[in-house]
């Protein structure tokens, strides 16, 4: 469990499934667990179609909105894109940033990652910052240089108050939907050295700054990684499309 006062936060990432319908039915029963678990924060992240269905369903609760991404800029002819300013229109605050199948699959580097943090932070929003190496990276003994790469790229310019805010995810590209899961070990090392680098940042306030771990995070195997001592929650992928499992990892992680 998360120490020195972090309170965990676990938030299911929808990706593009859910259609309006079944995403609302599925924050419901989320949302209908909560009440028996306030040591956890909790967030679900539908596709942005479903995010005002979904806000409906969580009125009145505690129950976190939280979008997939987000645009840098506030306004203009950005066809296709969506605004913070949007975002929290519609009852979001929290903003996934940087997860690896944009970096991938839509070219983002540290650098736009970086401004999208930004932008976040400028509205009144939580980034949650994704970092998270490749096989090949690991393999070739690379893992601490990409994550510090990405961390610092994409805080460049973040002031401390502003990084007490931000919630880092550390999600290993080779363990997102395959499967593969890093050992608690293998998780525990790296958080620890995202913080190590976080205190050369902030300083103290590295202590409240809470990093998740996020790839292939199932009921079985969460309660191992949240008891790691630097590990503050979970960024789930496939478990948090079911209900029943989703609440599963939310009950094993208390």
């Amino acid at each position: 469990m998360a120490t020195k006062g972090r309170k965990p936060i676990i938030v299911g990432n929808w990706k593009m499934h859910k259609l309006t319908a079944p995403a609302a039915e599925l924050a419901t029963a989320v949302k209908n667990v909560l009440g028996g678990l306030p040591e956890l924060e909790v967030g679900v992240a539908p596709p942005f179609t479903a995010l005002a269905a979904v806000a409906k369903r969580l009125e009145g609760s505690k129950l976190l909105l939280c979008a997939q991404n987000c645009h840098f800029e506030e306004q203009g002819a950005q066809t296709g894109e969506v605004s913070v300013p949007m975002l929290r229109d519609l009852g979001v605050s929290h903003v996934i940033v940087g997860h690896s199948e944009r970096r991938q699959y839509f070219g983002e580097d540290d650098a736009l990652v970086g401004k999208k943090v930004k932008a976040v932070l400028k509205g009144g929003l939580t980034p949650i910052l994704c970092l998270g190496e490749l096989l090949s990276e690991r393999e070739s003994g690379r893992t601490n240089e990409v994550v510090n790469r990405q961390l610092r790229g994409a805080l460049a310019g973040v002031a401390v108050e502003q990084a007490r805010t931000v919630v880092i995810a550390y999600e290993p590209v080779w363990a997102i939907g395959t499967g593969k899961v890093a050992t608690t070990v293998q998780a525990q090392e790296v958080h620890a050295f995202l913080r190590a680098q976080l205190r050369e940042l902030y300083g103290g306030v590295a202590e409240e700054i809470r990093i998740q771990y996020g790839g292939s995070v199932k009921p079985d195997n969460a309660s191992g990684l949240m008891a790691q001592p630097d590990i503050d929650g979970a960024l789930v992928g496939g478990a948090s499309l079911d209900a029943e499992s989703f609440i599963g990892i939310l009950k094993a992680s208390r």
